[in-house]
């Protein structure tokens, strides 16, 4: 009952408006003094956290993503996908989720990913008679693939929080996240295939798409350099991140040649802000855990579930139900944050493995992307298309769908998540 009521009055306060660090900072600093009458353990509890190699991975990949934003390579990207599958009834959306898919393995960022593969492909799709409720929904889905596909923000905090291996959840992700890719891209194709008033692009031909691949190839390279890295054991996350940062640097200079100096100030200052509100999230996190530590709250849960005899599979269903009802209301880092030190000690002790939960929250927390009322990428696709929020969410509802779709087959077959760690030796 403890747990419930600390998590109702910390989502209240969260919706409130208050800042992530600041709501989960607040309630930790109130559970300690009333526990503990002093808040002496604040310091050497967030300074534990934050003294971990893993974490120069945030602002390495962060940085990688805003020099590839900058170097417009999504614009070759679209232009490469929409050249392979333009021609099918149904292809510009297939080619927009082909898009974003290489996209969210270059930003690892949602939001980016649906803004900037959306800028180029919402007014295409819309020229060539898409409904625009269609069109919205291909860009808010597809979108979402930044929170699962590697290198992934959400993924990394997991892994900080549960001290998981943060490349073999990047590896673990991709199955899944080609899964994704699919399913939505298949929903494409009928959504074309029913609206016979779409127009139909000719053919490219295979001198055009040889030339389109080979203008975007410096981009289709960057994934596999920094995960095949991982994957081979060649280098850590943080190595390939740095590898990462060199590499789009490259590009953007020498390739593209449209990253300046004031391009290179610009997206320093931006990593760093972006780097420090993470981190400030992360010593909330941390001060978090520790207050419900000193209450009990994990033990008594543990206590509570062996009482009753909840399996692993109940748990892991009552977990996803609740994660499916936060993410109508809070943004997907608050729910990492906040239910993850709870039910991490429960799964532990019921031999859940921590990767397959993973990715099972990220599936989870893909759906908090494009479900009202706060949907970041609904108000994102809002944005840039200046279209009504309702449209929007009617465009993006069969996706939502489809995710559940993808959620329950990643639940009942949790090997499409554990085969490549697996195979490629990663510990967990």
């Amino acid at each position: 009952m403890t747990a419930v009521l600390i998590l109702i009055c910390l989502v209240g306060i969260l919706l409130t408006g208050m800042p992530i660090f600041a709501g989960l900072g607040l309630t930790s600093l109130i559970i300690m003094l009333l526990t503990e009458g002093n808040i002496n353990s604040v310091a050497d509890t967030v300074f534990a956290k934050l003294n971990n190699g893993a974490l120069t991975a945030i602002p390495m990949f962060a940085f990688m993503a805003h020099v590839m934003v900058r170097s417009k390579v999504v614009d070759d990207l679209y232009s490469a996908a929409n050249a392979i599958v333009g021609h099918v009834r149904g292809g510009l959306g297939v080619a927009t989720i082909l898009a974003c898919t290489i996209f969210a393995a270059i930003s690892g960022s949602s939001v980016a990913t649906a803004l900037t593969v959306g800028s180029s492909a919402i007014p295409q799709m819309l020229r060539h008679r898409y409904k625009s409720s269609s069109a919205y929904g291909v860009i808010a889905a597809g979108g979402t693939l930044g929170i699962l596909i590697p290198p992934s923000g959400p993924l990394i905090l997991y892994a900080i929080v549960t001290e998981a291996s943060i490349g073999a959840l990047f590896i673990a992700g991709l199955l899944p996240g080609i899964m994704m890719a699919l399913l939505f891209s298949a929903w494409a194709v009928f959504e074309g295939w029913r609206a016979s008033d779409i127009e139909r692009k000719p053919w490219a031909g295979f001198g055009r798409i040889w030339r389109e691949i080979r203008k975007s190839a410096w981009a289709l390279l960057m994934p596999p350099v920094v995960l095949g890295g991982i994957y081979l054991g060649i280098f850590t996350a943080s190595e390939a991140a740095s590898i990462g940062c060199l590499y789009a640097l490259f590009v953007g200079t020498v390739i593209y040649r449209n990253f300046g100096l004031r391009d290179l100030w610009e997206t320093a200052y931006e990593t760093v802000r972006t780097t420090a509100m993470l981190f400030m999230i992360l010593a909330a996190a941390a001060l978090f855990g520790h207050a419900i530590t000193i209450i009990r709250i994990p033990l008594e849960l543990v206590e509570q579930v062996v009482a009753i005899g909840l399996s692993a599979t109940g748990f892991v269903l009552a977990v996803m139900l609740v994660i499916l009802i936060l993410g109508m209301f809070l943004e997907t880092i608050s729910i990492i944050l906040i239910t993850t030190p709870i039910v991490f000690p429960v799964m532990l002790e019921l031999g859940i493995d921590p990767i397959w939960y993973g990715i099972l929250l990220m599936v989870n927390l893909e759906l908090a992307l494009i479900t009202p009322p706060v949907g970041m990428n609904l108000f994102v696709i809002k944005g840039i298309a200046d279209a009504p929020l309702a449209e929007v969410i009617r465009g993006s509802l069969p996706y939502a769908a489809l995710m559940l779709i993808g959620l329950i087959i990643i639940f009942l077959f949790p090997q499409i998540v554990l085969y490549l760690p697996g195979l490629s030796g990663f510990g967990r």
